[in-house]
Parts: C-alpha cells; sequence; structure tokens
C-alpha cells in the first residue's frame, strides 16, 4: 500500500488517472444503473460507436476531437431516440445502421491524416494514463452536469425506465424524459472514451450496474454498489496494467466481466445453499 501512495505521490499522471477513475465511477453507478433496469444496452452501444465518426471528423478538420465526440455523441442520442420511439419493427436495422456508419466514417477521416493508427488505437481502447489537468476539468464538468440533471429528475428517470407507457398515461413526458435520459448517457460515454475507449465504453457503462443488480433490489442502493463496483475495478485494472505495461483499459474491462461471471455463479451458488438448508 505505500508502494501505491508513493507513486501516487510522485506521478502526476497516476494521481490524474485515478481522479478520472472516480469521475468515471460515479457516472457509470447512475447512468449505467438506467441503462441495466431499461435494457437499453443495445441503444448505448448505438451511441458509442456513432461517436467516432464525430471524433474522426473533427480529428481530419484539425479540431478538438472531444469536442466532436460530445457533439456527436448528444446528437446520437436524439436521433437514436427518435428512431426507438418511432421506427418500430425497423428500429434494431436503424440502429445497427447507425452503429456501422459512424465506425466506418470515423476511420475514414482518420485515415486521411498521418499517424491516424497510434490516434485511431487511442478513441478505440483509451488510455486512462493518457488523462491530463485538463481532461479532467472537462470530465469534472460533464460528471456534475450528469449529477445534477439525474439527481433532480431521479423519480421521473426511474418511471420511464420501468414502464414509459405507464408513464405517459400518468402525466410525465415520457419520450422528452427518454431522450434527455439518452443523452445523459452519451456523455458518459464521452467520459468513458477517454478511459476504456469507444469499443469497450458500453462494458464498463454496465458490468458494474449489472452486477449491482444480482445482489440489490432498489434502484439507489443499485447505483451506488455500481458506483463501487466501477472504481474498485478501474483502481485494481490501475494496478494490475502499470508494472508489466499492459493497456489499462481493456484490463480494467477483463476485470469487470470476470467478476460478472463469478458474481452469477457465486449468486447461484448461494441460492442453492439456502434452498438445500431450508428443506434439509
Amino acid at each position: 500500500m505505500s508502494h501505491i501512495m508513493n507513486l501516487l505521490v510522485e506521478y502526476d499522471f497516476l494521481r490524474n488517472a485515478v481522479i478520472a477513475a472516480v469521475f468515471a465511477s460515479v457516472l457509470c453507478g447512475m447512468t449505467g444503473t438506467l441503462v441495466v433496469i431499461k435494457r437499453i444496452a443495445l441503444i448505448s452501444g448505438g451511441i458509442a460507436h456513432t461517436v467516432l465518426g464525430g471524433v474522426g471528423l473533427f480529428y481530419y478538420l484539425g479540431w478538438n476531437p472531444h469536442l466532436g465526440a460530445f457533439i456527436t455523441a448528444i446528437i446520437a442520442a436524439v436521433v437514436i431516440g427518435l428512431v426507438k420511439l418511432h421506427a418500430g419493427e425497423h428500429e434494431d436495422t436503424l440502429i445497427s445502421a447507425m452503429w456501422a456508419i459512424g465506425m466506418a466514417s470515423g476511420i475514414l477521416f482518420m485515415q486521411l491524416k498521418p499517424g491516424y493508427n497510434r490516434n485511431l488505437m487511442s478513441y478505440l481502447f483509451g488510455n486512462i494514463l493518457l488523462v491530463s489537468r485538463l481532461d479532467l476539468i472537462v470530465l469534472g464538468s460533464m460528471t456534475l452536469l450528469v449529477m445534477i440533471v439525474i439527481i433532480l429528475l431521479y423519480r421521473q428517470f426511474l418511471a420511464i425506465s420501468f414502464d414509459q407507457e405507464f408513464a405517459g398515461l400518468r402525466g410525465l413526458h415520457a419520450e422528452i424524459l427518454y431522450i434527455l435520459m439518452l443523452c445523459m448517457i452519451a456523455v458518459t460515454i464521452v467520459v468513458l472514451t477517454t478511459i476504456v475507449g469507444l469499443i469497450l465504453a458500453i462494458a464498463l457503462l454496465t458490468l458494474p450496474a449489472a452486477i449491482a443488480a444480482l445482489f440489490t433490489r432498489t434502484p439507489g442502493a443499485m447505483m451506488l454498489f455500481a458506483m463501487g463496483f466501477s472504481l474498485l475495478f478501474s483502481l485494481v485494472g490501475l494496478y494490475v496494467s502499470y508494472e508489466p505495461g499492459l493497456a489499462p483499459g481493456s484490463t480494467i474491462i477483463i476485470i469487470s466481466g470476470t467478476a460478472y461471471f463469478l458474481a452469477i455463479v457465486l449468486r447461484k451458488a448461494f441460492r442453492r445453499f439456502l434452498y438445500h438448508r431450508r428443506f434439509q
């Protein structure tokens, strides 16, 4: 433990990485819970992969790619939300088409610039160790924005997550709330792009919340547990990947996925234990 503390004191990039992990964990806990309850991982994946198109375009134009990611994420959230609400049976195909077009156009735009492979890899798989102080300011601002919106509209978001049609009948502006919720998920994805990249963002968004759902019943507790799990996986992934020089984003996701499967096994084993104990 003292060795870890010494590294954090000595190296700014490690401190930045830990702070970024805290921001990402808060967002994963809050928005990831809504994604799991609403069962919209595919839609969130569509938003995440569409973002690469905006990143590539802004990179090609010489503008800030993170700004491109933010703008594209919000546009994708609104468009995909409208597709989900009004496209009916064609929604999966349309979302998949946006997913593919976003990825393909982003790769093509980056290919037109020298050294695109390095930049492409950084956006696809992220690198939490490269987070700067400016990045932290942006990530912190986005985290605060999402927290404020979700806290203010907590009950409304839960209502449309459990039963959107019933929420609409009760007088809530269900469609507007749904699209706003997707926009909050989009902002979270932009933050996660810095940590684990676009490809792995959905895994970190959903896995901690999915684990929390196995052991908690209330959405509030689920959010808190998901935050804790996300932070734990991020910090362990950083620690495990640092010495051997492994990709931290991929390491974090492997740890998260392994923990999810272990949680399922442990939950089933615990239920069997209680069942046998009850009837002995």
